[in-house]
């Protein structure tokens, strides 16, 4: 989009590309999300940004009317399968506050300097300011809905020290950490220690999430998730490994996602509420669940194309907002389409670690590779392999690098492969196996695939 197209966007107040793009004030300082309710600013005071990184490094500060650090975030970054693609989920999962830019460019085997270069030039914000900006909205989401003490939830964040934490919100948000606390008491109650952090995750566009409930519910395996209630009310729960520590997450099923949305403002959200036992985790959980729930898909994007394909139209008009969902936990994902549910089940009980503290059904951590890795036969040899690194699935990896070194392992066939590429490396374009796809379909064959199986024409594995 060129910069009148975005103003267009911006005019229209089109929430389609939230997420997208952020546009900033010069007059009033502070930047927006497209679809922001004020009044519209002339052309001539208005600067684009492709991150919220990129405008808050220019001097501006968020909007407090449209909240622009809580939209979805583009869906560039999981079609992409370059550098700067596969760095924005490897900073959306937290890496560079875990191990650094230094860490950061080593998953990406590029240099600090090369990785920095490239995503200031087509991002306007390097890797540190990105992680930045992101550490300000895990702030503004723990002062808001917990109870933490505020010197906690600095730490928590991933700021180094509590100057650094107040002058981030202070300079981003306009607002002390206590004044922005203070402001969400009268809308909102903190969450209690029953009753985990309540999250709204985003998303832009109809969102058919009976379809993602039902794939859910068909391959839950005991001890580790669960799906109940009645459809169109369901619960999905489940639980999670995470870098400090363990979680248990409900996401709620929304009655009436699945219209087509309509007006100024389409798109809506998913309620969840998620118990961590370390609130470090709380970027990486949220940044897991939006894979799994394929949140910052741009159905759009996806519905115009499929929609043209005479086998696939009447699908996308029954099921508009579709989506193909990912992984909470790539290698958990790999390793059950190997063995499948049954064996998955066993697994859990023989393999998986206890948690400290079970609630309900949910019992277990699913065994991470190193434990399976004295397992027989192939499910042994490929436990290994993501154990050392000989198969790399987090979501900075190469996905065709993956895919050949996962057909070169005994035991994985096409289509199993073709699972795991497209569900525990979210690639967006991976062709159903067994079926002659038109190039018509690219890049969305991933939601075709998707339809078919939902549509009761193929099977997902």
């Amino acid at each position: 989009m060129d910069e009148d197209t975005r103003y267009e966007a911006v005019r229209s107040r089109d929430a389609r590309f939230d997420g997208e793009f952020f546009f900033a004030v010069e007059t009033t300082g502070i930047y927006c999300r497209p679809s922001c309710p004020a009044v519209t600013p002339k052309r001539h005071n208005v600067r684009f940004y492709a991150t919220a990184a990129a405008a808050q490094g220019s001097g501006f500060r968020a909007c407090r009317r449209c909240r622009p650090d809580a939209v979805p975030g583009s869906a560039d970054w999981n079609v992409r399968a370059d550098v700067v693609g596969r760095a924005m989920r490897l900073i959306g999962d937290g890496v560079v506050d875990r191990e650094g830019v230094a860490g950061l460019a080593d998953r990406l085997g590029y240099s600090a300097r090369q990785v920095q270069r490239q995503l200031t030039a087509e991002l306007g914000a390097g890797p540190v300011a990105l992680a930045r900006a992101q550490r300000a909205h895990t702030a503004r989401v723990l002062l808001q809905t917990t109870g933490l003490p505020v010197t906690e939830i600095a730490f928590a964040s991933g700021f180094a020290s509590v100057r650094q934490f107040n002058d981030t919100v202070r300079e981003i948000y306009a607002s002390t950490p206590s004044a922005l606390r203070a402001a969400a008491r009268t809308t909102r109650r903190p969450a209690t220690p029953t009753a985990g952090i309540p999250l709204r995750l985003a998303h832009r566009g109809p969102y058919r999430s009976g379809a993602v409930l039902d794939l859910l519910e068909s391959e839950a395996v005991p001890g580790v998730e669960e799906v109940s209630g009645p459809p169109g009310r369901r619960v999905y729960r489940r639980t999670l490994r995470l870098p400090h520590g363990t979680g248990i997450v409900a996401v709620h099923e929304r009655p009436g996602t699945a219209r087509a949305a309509t007006g100024a403002h389409p798109g809506g959200w998913l309620d969840a509420h998620l118990h961590l036992t370390d609130p470090r985790d709380l970027t990486t959980a949220v940044g897991r669940l939006r894979r799994l729930f394929d949140l910052d898909a741009d159905p759009y994007a996806v519905d115009e194309r499929l929609g043209e394909d005479p086998r696939l139209a009447p699908l996308v008009a029954a099921r508009p907002g579709l989506r193909s969902p990912g992984a909470a936990d790539p290698e958990e994902l790999a390793v059950r389409a190997l063995v499948g549910r049954t064996e998955s089940a066993r697994l859990v009980q023989r393999y998986g670690k206890t948690l400290d503290a079970p609630c309900g059904s949910l019992t277990h951590l699913f065994p991470d590779p190193a434990a399976l890795s004295e397992a027989a036969g192939p499910l042994g040899t490929f436990a290994t392999a993501l154990a050392d690194g000989a198969v790399r699935l987090d979501p900075g990896a190469d996905r065709d690098e993956a895919q050949h070194a996962l057909l070169a392992l005994p035991g994985l066939d096409a289509r199993t492969v073709a699972v795991i590429r497209s569900r525990a490396l979210g690639d967006p374009d991976v062709a159903p196996p067994d079926l002659d796809t038109p190039d018509t379909w690219r890049p969305w064959r991933s939601y075709a695939w998707q339809h078919l199986r939902t549509a009761g024409e193929l099977e997902l594995k």
